[in-house]
């Protein structure tokens, strides 16, 4: 038997190793009588079995192959082996085999197009030199060298160096321990990984658009606040999402309208432009706004909807703020691009909507937090001066008695001091009223449903000083100006001598005061003024001397009673009760059991 030298070794005519093979020309799989004709028994190379045939095909002098049919593998096989081909090398994924050094013996169709070599063969190289030599995501060790230590399937993410980034999976294939391979794929990952990227940007951008540290909340004001919400807001639509046409409006909640607020590349007529959250006719703002839904628009030209914001706008995405469940406002992006938005743009564009919604209410609870500090500060300030004052008040007007007709300079001084002392009380009040916007009134108090009470001038009588402080706290919220007394005498001093614009609208007795009771009050006020805008208050319906009674047979109204304890809306219900029936009962009365008029009647004439 021959023996020749192959590209693989030394190997006998029948495959075994031996002489060279450099005049090799053909190889045989089978019985040699079988060939055809005009090769020399030097020319051949005979093998026992064609699955040894590959091995020998890298001799550039093989011309072909000869098998004998009877050694021929089963059609469905030799089928099985082309399709197998054909699907590794159109796979849409990377695939590739390597050897021990992770070198490429061989490489499929789509990896060589991702590294760019798709007309070269890359067969020696490493993988990572075929990838560009890219960079291990994260804390992954090298997948290649852990599937050899373990002789288990590994993974790991690879980023190039023109941030594309591939999912690489290697398994350690065949039973040859001297010589081991890695069956490897590589699949593209950069859409997902620059996705997951952007969306952690926005989350991080989210965070940061209220992110106001205690000193910056105290060193910026309201409008300096909603200026850097508006920054950021522009900041991160325009860099992180690419929107470079904007538009943010903000819902009034009672009118419907959609009021600006921030404008980027709309033009100035659309910006100025009204629009309310009503379906029709307010383009599709106004849609999104009504529905609390979100509209993308493919193509302005054929959307019925759609009203532009610039004059070039050929789509446009539209997202509603909301905030549980309540629509805040909208956000509008517009392009010169037909489908210039995605289901994606979309996605990241209502969670960062969101975000928009919480730094939206999260200024609106800082602001209305500072306006309740300086209110809760200012009414600390007005409850510790409210009954020193009126105690100033009480000392001053009987003080004033004993001068009247005796010293004119005095008695001016001593008005003075009145005004002075009253001032003070005012001046704290406003200054409150200030400092608190009407946004920051607490639910339930409607400046609107509560307009009589402001400005009016209420005397409080009673002894007990807790009750006198209450007045205070309770009636000046809506606008009130209260003065107290602890009894009679003081109270009708204090009535005496009120100059013209110092007169009280509404007077609140106790029915029990210290020298008299609230009828006798009532009776001695009626010589000073008439009628007398007089309330009585008792505790738990108790009137041992009928007061109630008998103040209702002269003059007063059949509303004007309070039992202690009230509630805070009996109380202002009762005074705007007087307060509109100027202190005069109704002509039809008939003693207790009359049937007045309420407020809400009295109202809706």
């Amino acid at each position: 038997m021959t023996r020749s030298t192959s590209p693989f070794g030394t190997e006998d005519r029948t495959g075994q190793p031996g002489e060279s093979t450099e005049t090799i020309r053909l190889i045989c799989v089978g019985d040699k009588q079988t060939l055809p004709r005009g090769f020399s028994d030097e020319e051949v190379l005979a093998l026992d079995s064609s699955a040894t045939v590959l091995d020998q095909l890298a001799s550039p002098s093989i011309e072909g192959v000869w098998i004998a049919r009877e050694l021929l593998p089963e059609l469905g096989e030799l089928r099985g082996l082309c399709q197998s081909g054909l699907m590794l090398r159109d796979l849409p994924e990377g695939a590739a085999l390597l050897d021990h050094k992770i070198r490429v013996l061989w490489a499929n169709r789509r990896l060589k197009v991702w590294a760019g070599k798709l007309e070269e063969d890359p067969t020696g190289e490493t993988i990572y030199d075929l990838l560009g030599n890219p960079d291990i995501m994260g804390s992954d060790l090298c997948p290649f060298h852990t599937a050899f230590s373990t002789g288990e399937e590994s993974s790991g993410t690879f980023q190039t160096s023109d941030n594309r980034f591939f999912q690489v999976r290697a398994a350690p294939v065949g039973d040859n321990a001297a010589e081991p391979h890695l069956v490897v794929t590589v699949g593209d990952i950069t859409e997902e990984i620059l996705q997951q990227q952007k969306l952690a940007a926005i989350h991080r951008a989210g965070r940061e658009l209220a992110d106001l540290r205690p000193t910056e909340i105290y060193q910026m004001g309201v409008d300096e606040r909603i200026d850097l919400l508006k920054d950021n807001i522009r900041h991160y639509l325009t860099d992180l999402l690419n929107f470079e046409v904007i538009e943010i409006r903000l819902l009034e909640q009672a009118s419907g309208n959609l009021v600006p607020l921030l404008s980027v590349g709309i033009d100035q007529e659309a910006a100025d432009r009204k629009l309310f959250a009503h379906p029709q006719g307010n383009g599709i703002t106004g849609y999104a706004a009504s529905s609390g839904t979100s509209y993308l628009c493919y193509d302005v030209v054929n959307d019925p909807l759609f009203i532009p914001g610039v004059a070039n706008a050929r789509s446009s995405l539209t997202v509603p703020l909301i905030l549980n469940d309540q629509v805040l406002g909208t956000i509008n992006v517009e392009s010169p691009e037909v489908a210039a938005f995605s289901e994606s743009d979309l996605q990241f564009l209502e969670i960062f909507a969101r975000d928009i919604s919480f730094a939206l209410n999260t200024l609106e609870l800082l602001v209305a937090q500072k306006a309740d500090t300086a209110q809760q500060s200012c009414n600390a300030i007005h409850s510790a001066v409210a009954l020193p004052v009126d105690e100033i008040l009480n000392d001053a007007v009987n003080v004033m008695e004993d001068y009247i007709g005796h010293s004119p300079e005095m008695v001016d001084r001593i008005r003075r001091i009145l005004k002075n002392a009253r001032d003070i009380k005012q001046t704290i009040q406003q200054i409150g009223q200030r400092l608190t916007p009407l946004e920051a009134v607490p639910p339930g108090i409607s400046s609107d449903e509560h307009a009589l009470l402001r400005g009016k001038r209420i005397l409080v009588v009673d002894e007990d000083s807790t009750v006198r402080e209450d007045a205070h706290t309770l009636l000046e919220r809506y606008g009130c100006i209260v003065e107290t007394a602890r009894g009679a005498d003081q109270a009708v001093l204090m009535v005496r001598d009120a100059g013209e614009d110092d007169k009280y609208d509404v007077i609140i007795s106790d029915i029990k005061l210290p020298e008299h009771s609230g009828f006798q009050l009532m009776m001695r006020l009626k010589e000073i003024i008439d009628p007398v805008p007089m309330i009585l208050m008792t505790g738990f319906g108790y009137d041992p001397g009928h007061s109630i009674v008998h103040a209702l047979q002269n003059g007063l109204h059949p509303k004007a009673r309070l039992f202690k304890p009230f509630r805070l809306d009996q109380l202002i219900d009762v005074v705007q009760t007087v307060l509109l029936a100027g202190g005069v009962a109704p002509d039809n009365q008939a003693g207790p059991a009359a049937n007045p008029p309420t407020v809400g009647q009295i109202h809706s004439r």
